[in-house]
């Protein structure tokens, strides 16, 4: 692509993630001390590799995460704390999409975020780029304000213009338009020239009508890895089957079928009646290292065979989340990447 803007792929290399704490005034707040626990060990896994932006509400939750922290082993040099009002802590979805620039800086781009479509109140996590800028968090770099709804969990891209998404998700937030006129949007804000949109595929208890994110993933820009089920008893069993039957027909840009990863299926886990929505593709990618989402389940240790295989270069770190999914998401929902360059912590 000839282009002035390019959407990085999350293995490029990263400055930092964006995280935001859990307190009592988030949903959280029943589970909270277990919930905090599970947040230590991602933030320590991730400051043993590069930077750490954690935003706080007030200086008492501050001082009590950093307790936590301290407690963890997180590298606390590596944490630059921000206090910022926030509904809720899903940053995947509340976050800033990062653009690198032709000449090396960035362009933030600032999607309206509505609660999964006015599932849940979100006025204050919709504020939150906008507060970030102008607290000048980022380093060179613009924002674009796009009255258009769209979460970072509902995309994925190869970082070569290549787009993976879902059209229950974008349908759902945009039943007003049509296919052609999302893909348009698509295209133009975010700077890509292939849609690879996939019409199968969700999980129980997935509040975000089927974000990619849970289900399919880049590996690489010939490679996806991808949530399978191999139970037929499972309800799961004909929507991923068929999803995975969708990924087997895609295409490179070279017109090659990709290669791809299943992961296993973990058994369904149940808080009363709700089935949670356990996916081991919501992995997220740090630098030398992928940290993946584990159920204290059989299949853990084959989904990080798995992804081990697909990421050969990175080192496999499995952290505990059932915790997590209790609120419907898991580990990559929780966080965003930014690029090297973007912050200096």
């Amino acid at each position: 692509m000839t282009d002035p803007l390019r959407f990085p792929a999350e293995w490029e290399t990263q400055a930092a993630i964006l995280l935001a704490w859990p307190h009592r005034d988030t949903d959280w707040a029943e589970r909270l001390e277990a919930v905090e626990a599970c947040y230590a060990r991602i933030a320590a896994a991730i400051t043993d590799r590069q930077g750490l932006l954690l935003c706080v509400p007030d200086a008492a939750i501050h001082a009590r995460a950093q307790r936590i922290l301290d407690a963890a082993g997180a590298r606390g040099e590596r944490i630059r704390w921000i206090e910022v009002p926030y509904d809720d802590t899903w940053l995947r979805d509340s976050g800033p999409i990062s653009l690198r620039r032709a000449d090396g800086g960035f362009h933030l781009l600032d999607f309206r975020f509505t609660g999964w479509g006015g599932k849940f109140e979100a006025s204050r996590d919709d504020a939150l780029v906008g507060l970030l800028h102008e607290k000048k968090q980022f380093l060179n770099s613009s924002l674009q304000t796009i009255d258009f709804a769209l979460e970072g969990g509902a995309i994925e891209t190869d970082g070569e213009g290549t787009l993976l998404t879902t059209w229950r998700c974008l349908g759902e937030r945009h039943p007003d338009k049509s296919r052609s006129q999302i893909e348009s949007v698509l295209r133009q804000t975010l700077h890509q020239d292939r849609i690879l949109g996939l019409q199968h595929g969700y999980l129980e208890g997935d509040d975000t009508d089927a974000h990619i994110d849970t289900l399919a993933r880049f590996a690489a820009t010939d490679a996806i890895v991808f949530q399978s089920c191999d139970d037929p008893r499972d309800v799961h069993h004909g929507p991923l089957g068929a999803m995975a039957q969708e990924l087997a027909a895609l295409r490179t840009r070279d017109g090659q079928p990709y290669r791809l990863f299943p992961l296993p299926w973990p058994q369904p886990i149940l808080d009363g009646p709700r089935r949670l929505a356990a996916s081991y593709a919501n992995f997220l990618i740090i630098n030398g290292a992928l940290l993946m989402p584990a159920y204290d389940d059989p299949a853990d240790t084959a989904a990080a065979a798995v992804l081990a295989a697909a990421f050969p270069e990175r080192e496999i770190i499995a952290l505990p989340c059932r915790d997590l999914i209790w609120q419907n998401g898991s580990l990559h929902c929780l966080s965003m990447q930014l690029p090297e360059g973007l912050v200096d912590v």
